[in-house]
């Protein structure tokens, strides 16, 4: 497969002043290298030992739906405010530049027991860790994390209890 980071693009000063922020659609725009990162994502063990995927807003939901399709794996998704209906679990979280909220449908929830947390970045942790509170106080088994792109520089793989595997580190 050819280098991923060949189709990340990095935009300086986004969304704000010392982001360094790293664009995955380009994956996108090449079917072949984009079908490869599935099938390699797909088999990942997070995923094959977990229940149910549980994808991020809103290019978490991209590769999960894929991810989920590939692996024969349900999917539910975490979303930010205002965009689910239904009765809520949510949860606030900080970022390197703003702060926001997550819900995931409740019911969702009901029907699994371990998930696999997927999203398209691992920058500060933000998300994943809002998004492992929410199943953990769900009584929820949080089997893993799988990110197309990790910032080895924040080092936030050393504040999450849970494996984390990525497909491409800056």
């Amino acid at each position: 497969m050819k280098s991923l980071n060949e189709f990340i693009d990095t935009y300086k000063d986004y969304p704000k002043e010392g982001i360094e922020f790293k664009d995955v659609l380009g994956i996108l725009q090449e079917p072949r290298i984009f079908k490869e990162l599935i099938l390699k994502m797909s088999c990942s063990q997070i995923i094959k030992n977990a229940e149910a995927i549980i994808s991020i807003d809103a290019r978490g939901f991209i590769f999960g739906s894929a991810i989920s399709l590939q692996a024969s794996k349900p999917m539910i998704v975490a979303r930010k405010p205002g965009k689910l209906p239904g009765e809520l679990v949510e949860k606030n979280y900080s970022l390197e530049y703003s702060e926001d909220r997550l819900s995931v449908q409740k019911k969702a929830l009901e029907k699994y027991s371990s998930y696999a947390i997927v999203d398209d970045l691992l920058a500060t942790g933000g998300t994943v860790n809002c998004v492992s509170k929410i199943l953990e106080s769900n009584n929820k088994e949080v089997v893993g994390i799988l990110v197309v792109v990790e910032l080895l520089k924040l080092q936030r793989k050393l504040h999450l209890n849970y494996p984390i595997e990525s497909c491409i580190t800056f």
